[in-house]
Parts: structure tokens; C-alpha cells; sequence
């Protein structure tokens, strides 16, 4: 039975109903419709009729329509639908309550293990009944009910993409037991997890297909760009049919899990179409997590470009490259530290030979995982130093390697930003640059910034200032809480004029002005080589 839950006043029902009826993939997963005629929600962008203005109620997240009492659509199937990720620079209790989230929607914060509420008041610092009150302030439900949404839409998913048997669903899923999946599926969903099983869904010999949705636009030839130049060989690689594969070590209550994985793209329906091995099956929320925060699909490209739209335009598909592995991208952005990108890949290519696991996967040019923290924190004496790796950086990757391994450093997007910005520059070897580069692709902060970077500064038109530094961090406060993303449109932009300055027949570009006060910059592509990194430490 539908209950009487009071509608969101963060919405604009009429606003909603119009992107409803356009079928407008850009509010996809900003908002769910309960249709109360049939007691089924649905995304903006489902294909069924249209219902009927009066018998829509709109609503911010998944969970609070299912506590309405509304089920989900088995044809547009509301768990495909990208996060939506609120950022709150106001309201302490916002901000609070978004960490919450953040931390309940992150299984690697919870090593696999579904946590409680005490957990995470725990987690939190702050009481349990402090952390419901403001929990369902911001996003009307509790914290367990947003969590139960979470792992039923995993389910679900699991049920209709794959051939898993139900019962390694229910576990995958965080569900402790066979019994309390049924029941919570009959409950929530009016059907038994046999019933939705979809007979279509297959899993074949070459791994499982599950599908991820995102907020168009998106420039996937740019984010395949990105991780093409940086592929180690060996371990990934990016086919000229534009598929990324490589492999992947998943931990999830103390077992590990190896195996490969690929990824394409199906730009017609805005969705990743990710291939996972059979090895990782058991870590398939993990791994689902993982590809969403690497290929930035939950990102909302309207809030985005309404910041930066007057200072970088052109770049609204640009998403932030994220990480599969956030000790594997502390590492390497240790190793990138004051060179070129190829000169990093090929430290990094180095180090996975020496260090990494060998690994079967049947698929050509995988052969290989990244070095594990206990393999590198026990990297004495010249053992990194013969790979080309200067002292410096030795320092601090063993350093590195030994906070991962202690667990006193967790570099996943439940973690404190703060907290662990200031963690990381308190080890040797690491400055600003580099504990800003990996909150903004390993802890996934929307507002991170390297004001040191070389390349940032010539891009804003600050390289020649005294304090270029200061200049860029006084131009990135307009760019707030989006200035992860104003760095990668500026990158791009200056990978641009590179390819424009390199052309034979091309135009002159006049110089920018010293110091605009919202440069202007062409954003299309994430190529380029140039030295980004900017770390004296």
C-alpha cells in the first residue's frame, strides 16, 4: 500500500513532469516518478506511455519511492540509473549527510561487509540518533532504508543481467541469508526473485554483461583518450574498437578476488556495457562501483556546466577520470610526479613486471595485476631504484604502500577528503599536487584543484605571473564545487591549442591575456603529454 509519505520540496513537480514527457536523458537518475495508478516508479527516461500529470509524484532518490510504497519498473529498470551525487558547500548538516551517503553507497569503505548504523555514527564521529535525524532530513528516508534500496536495486540488476544463482545474489548483494533476500524482495517488490529473473539474461563462458547508465552528453572518446595514454602494458590496454580492458584484484571480507574486466560504450542508449570475468563474481557490487566512479557516470553534467559554462565552454561531455583502484592511482600519480606521461607509463609498466602477480586471463595482453601495498612496502633497499625510480619517489611509494597496508589510508570516495589530503601530504614525498590529484580521481572530490600544476598554470594564462600558484587558486573560486572538472576542460583545452600550434596550415592563436579573471578555453579532448605534474616535495 502506498503511504502518505509529504512530496519533496527540493523538486519542481511541473518541471519534472515536462522532462518526464520529453524523455530528457539528462535527468536521468535526478529524480524518480511514482506513477499512483499502477504503484510502479520509474526513470525520465522509461519508453511506457506517459501518465497522466495527477498521477505522478516525484521523487530525489530511489529509496524514498520505495518507502511511498511504489515498485520499480521491470522495463526501465530504475537500478541502471547513474547516482545522483548532491554537493552541499552550505548547510553543515547537508554536508554531513551527503558524507553519510557517500559512505553507505562505497562498499570498499566497508571491506565487503554491510555496515550498521552504529558503524557509521562511528565512522562519522557523531551519535547514532544525530546521524538518522539528519539523514532523513536531507534525503526522507533513514539510513537503512537507503541502504536496503541500494542492495535490492543490486539484486535486481544481478537477477536480470546475469545467470548467478539466487543465492550468490542474495550474498553479493549484502543479504546475509536466503530467507531474508525473499522476504525483503516479496516485501519491497511484490515478486519473488525467481519471478523477476529475466530468461534472457545469459553469462556465457567469457564473463558476465551488466549495464551502467549515464547523464548525456559524455565524450567517451575523450575518457578512452585519457586511459589509452596511460594503459600499462600488460595489465590494460584500450582496443582501436573502443573498449577498454585490463585486470583488476577486488578484497571483500578479507578474500581477494582477481580477474579481468572490459568496458564499452553504447552512446545511443548512454550506457557502459561492462564485461566482468567469472573470477570477480563475487565482488560484482565492488566491481560495478569501481567502473561507475572511473568512467564518472554519476556525474550531472547540467549542475557542472552551469558553473563552468562561461569560463570553459565546449567541454559538457568532459567527465573526470576516476580510478579503478585508489592505491593503484596514488602510486602512479607518485610515479608521474615532474614527468611525461609516457615516461610514467613506462616506470609504471616497470614496476608491474618486477612487483605485480601473474595472472591467467585468456585474454591477450593481460597478464599481469598491479603490485599489491605488501608487495611495494617491502620494497628495500635499491629494488625500486634499478626500475629508473629516483629515491624520492622510492620514499614515497613504500610510504604509501605502508599506510594502505596499516589501513590508517583509505583512498576510496567514502573517505574523509580532508582528512586524508592531510594524511597523504604528511608522508615523504608528497606535496599538494599530488594529494589533490588523487582526491580528485581516487577519493572522487568534485572540488579538487593542483593549484601548482605547470600545465593548469599555462593553460589559465598565469605560467609568467610571480605566484602563478596563487593566481590560479584566487581564478578557481567562481569554479566552486566543481573544480575537478575546470581542471580537466583546461587540460583539454591546452591539448587543443598543442594539435591547433602543430598543424603546418594552422592559424596563429594570439596570446591570452596575462591573468583573465574567467579564462576562456576551448575544451574537446583529454589528449596531451605535456608535464602536469608539479611536486617539489
Amino acid at each position: 500500500m502506498m503511504s502518505a509519505m509529504p512530496p519533496d520540496d527540493t523538486l519542481q513537480p511541473d518541471a519534472c513532469y515536462l522532462a518526464l514527457k520529453a524523455r530528457d536523458p539528462r535527468f536521468d537518475g535526478s529524480f524518480f516518478t511514482g506513477v499512483t495508478s499502477t504503484g510502479i516508479y520509474c526513470r525520465p527516461v522509461c519508453r511506457v506511455r506517459t501518465p497522466k500529470r495527477e498521477n505522478c509524484r516525484f521523487f530525489p532518490h530511489a529509496a524514498q519511492a520505495e518507502r511511498a510504497g511504489f515498485r520499480p519498473c521491470l522495463r526501465c529498470r530504475p537500478e541502471l540509473a547513474p547516482h545522483a551525487l548532491a554537493w552541499s558547500m552550505q548547510d553543515a548538516g547537508s554536508i554531513l549527510a551527503q558524507q553519510a551517503a557517500r559512505l553507505l553507497d562505497e562498499p570498499d569503505a566497508w571491506n565487503g561487509s554491510v555496515p550498521t548504523v552504529e558503524q557509521l555514527a562511528a565512522r562519522l564521529g557523531v551519535s547514532e540518533r544525530h546521524v538518522r535525524r539528519i539523514f532523513e532530513a536531507q534525503f526522507g528516508v533513514s539510513p537503512l532504508q537507503y541502504l536496503q534500496t541500494r542492495r535490492l536495486l543490486t539484486a535486481k540488476q544481478l537477477l536480470a543481467d546475469t545467470r548467478l544463482p539466487i543465492t550468490q545474489v542474495a550474498l553479493v548483494s549484502g543479504f546475509g541469508s536466503l530467507r531474508r533476500f525473499n522476504a525483503a524482495f516479496v516485501q519491497h517488490y511484490g515478486l519473488s526473485p525467481t519471478q523477476l529473473r529475466r530468461a534472457g539474461a545469459q553469462q556465457g563462458s567469457e564473463g558476465l554483461r551488466v549495464r551502467l547508465g549515464w547523464r548525456p552528453p559524455y565524450d567517451a572518446a575523450a575518457m578512452l583518450s585519457f586511459f589509452g595514454q596511460r594503459a600499462i602494458a600488460g595489465m590494460e590496454q584500450v582496443t582501436a574498437d573502443g573498449h577498454l580492458l585490463r585486470t583488476l584484484q577486488v578484497s571483500v571480507a578479507g578474500r581477494e578476488h582477481a580477474g579481468w574486466i572490459e568496458a564499452g560504450f553504447d552512446e545511443p542508449r548512454h550506457q557502459l556495457v561492462l564485461r566482468v570475468s567469472e573470477s570477480l563474481h563475487e565482488a560484482l557490487p565492488q566491481v560495478i562501483r569501481r567502473a561507475r566512479a572511473a568512467f564518472d557516470l554519476d556525474c550531472d553534467p547540467l549542475a557542472v556546466n552551469a558553473v563552468l559554462q562561461d569560463a570553459f565552454p565546449g567541454g559538457d561531455g568532459l567527465r573526470v577520470p576516476g580510478a579503478f583502484c585508489g592505491w593503484e592511482l596514488a602510486v602512479r600519480a607518485v610515479l608521474g610526479q615532474q614527468i611525461t606521461v609516457a615516461a610514467a607509463r613506462t616506470l609504471a609498466h616497470r614496476m608491474v613486471e618486477r612487483f605485480g602477480q601473474p595472472i591467467e586471463t585468456g585474454q591477450p595482453g593481460l597478464a599481469r595485476l598491479f603490485p599489491t601495498p605488501q608487495a611495494l612496502a617491502g620494497a628495500e633497499g635499491d629494488a625500486l631504484g634499478v626500475l629508473g625510480i629516483v629515491r624520492q619517489r622510492q620514499a614515497a611509494i613504500v610510504a604509501l604502500a605502508r599506510a594502505v597496508q596499516a589501513g590508517t589510508l583509505p583512498l576510496h570516495g567514502g573517505a574523509d577528503v580532508q582528512a586524508t589530503i592531510q594524511a597523504l601530504k604528511a608522508l615523504p614525498g608528497i606535496g599538494d599536487w599530488t594529494a589533490q590529484y588523487i582526491a580528485m580521481r581516487a577519493l572522487r572530490w568534485p572540488d579538487a584543484f593542483p593549484a601548482g600544476d605547470v600545465a593548469l598554470h599555462k593553460a589559465l594564462g598565469v605560467q609568467q605571473q610571480r605566484q602563478p600558484a596563487r593566481a590560479a587558486e584566487a581564478a578557481s573560486q567562481a569554479w566552486k564545487p566543481w573544480r575537478s572538472y575546470a581542471v580537466i576542460r583546461a587540460w583539454a583545452g591546452l591539448a587543443v591549442g598543442a594539435a591547433a600550434a602543430a598543424r603546418p596550415a594552422s592559424p596563429v592563436i594570439p596570446a591570452r591575456p596575462v591573468i583573465p579573471a574567467r579564462p576562456v578555453i576551448p575544451a574537446r579532448s583529454l589528449v596531451g603529454n605535456d608535464r602536469i605534474a608539479k611536486d617539489p616535495t
